[in-house]
């Protein structure tokens, strides 16, 4: 069997191989589950800025001195934070 992602989830005709339009939905599945992961993950120190008073919108716009400086402003060690 021709499996994706997962398995033969995505065998909608069941013949055991995924076409390209079964296989196009096994990785839009697999990448709506890496993105939700990658949300949820910048979601707790998304939490963490906005805490200290900071927005990281403004943060990812600011060239990376400017970032690293508003956060040792507020205390936090720039080194911590992926933006």
């Amino acid at each position: 069997m021709d499996e994706g992602f997962f398995g033969g989830l995505f065998d909608l005709n069941g013949d055991g191989e995924l076409d390209a339009g079964e296989r196009t939905l096994d990785f839009m599945a697999f990448n709506d589950l890496m993105i939700g992961a990658e949300k949820a993950e910048r979601t707790e120190y998304v939490q963490e800025l906005e805490d200290a008073g900071l927005d990281y919108d403004k943060l990812w716009h600011m060239s990376d001195w400017e970032r690293r400086e508003a956060l040792e402003d507020v205390g936090m060690d720039p080194d911590d934070f992926d933006i």
